[in-house]
């Protein structure tokens, strides 16, 4: 009797510690998962002015006729966030919503304007529809040729002090958060970041294996 259950406390630890390290096995495994699926942020795409370089002026006007001046420092200083989108684009009328709030949070120090291009009337259709009668909206051409533009909605972030601090296609939520977060990080993208990051860790494991070696 005594015997079965010192047996039946043994098989008992054993299953303990079985548990315990298919657990500790799941954990890990859900952190590697993690890194494989964290948000990337905005994809940048290297055209156009880079990350620190001064944003190209333009002396512009908005369909209401209003002056609208992009690039060099803010006399207010505001950042500018200069989204690129299109009335035909339909991730761009779905991210409407989106900015508007962000608008809204940052609204100390953060302005959004408005860009695209084509005719004025659609324009305005666009903008009534939307309800973005508080925001500047744009036509110009030439914008998107110098920022080399060439997929929408596309963001570019651009410092108090007239310099581009982030850019990128932005299809979501995470997208446009990570365009500011960039900014306030004082680097050029999340990948950027991220990329730094994993860096010593994997020049650590290489010594690492080295060294076993």
């Amino acid at each position: 009797m005594h015997e079965a259950l010192i047996i039946s406390q043994v098989v008992l630890w054993i299953v303990v510690v079985a548990l315990s390290a298919t657990v500790l096995a799941l954990a890990r495994q859900v952190g590697v998962l993690h890194e494989i699926i964290a948000p990337m942020g905005a994809l940048t795409i290297d055209k156009g002015p880079k990350v620190g370089d001064a944003a190209p002026v333009f002396e512009l006007t908005d369909l209401n006729g209003g002056p609208v001046t992009l690039g060099g420092p803010s006399a207010g200083g505001f950042s500018v966030m200069l989204m690129f989108v299109s009335p035909t684009c339909p991730v761009c009328r779905k991210l409407l919503p989106i900015v508007k709030s962000i608008a809204q949070s940052e609204a100390g120090w953060l302005r959004v304007v408005f860009t695209s291009d084509g005719e004025a009337g659609e324009q305005r259709d666009f903008v009534n529809r939307y309800r973005l009668h508080s925001f500047p909206m744009v036509l110009s051409g030439e914008l998107g040729m110098t920022y080399r533009v060439s997929k929408l909605p596309y963001a570019v972030l651009i410092g108090e002090d007239g310099r581009v601090r982030a850019k990128g296609l932005v299809n979501t939520r995470e997208h446009l958060e990570s365009i500011i977060q960039a900014k306030q990080m004082g680097v050029a993208s999340i990948q950027d970041y991220l990329k730094a990051q994993h860096a010593p860790a994997a020049a650590n494991g290489e010594q690492g294996g080295k060294h076993h070696g």
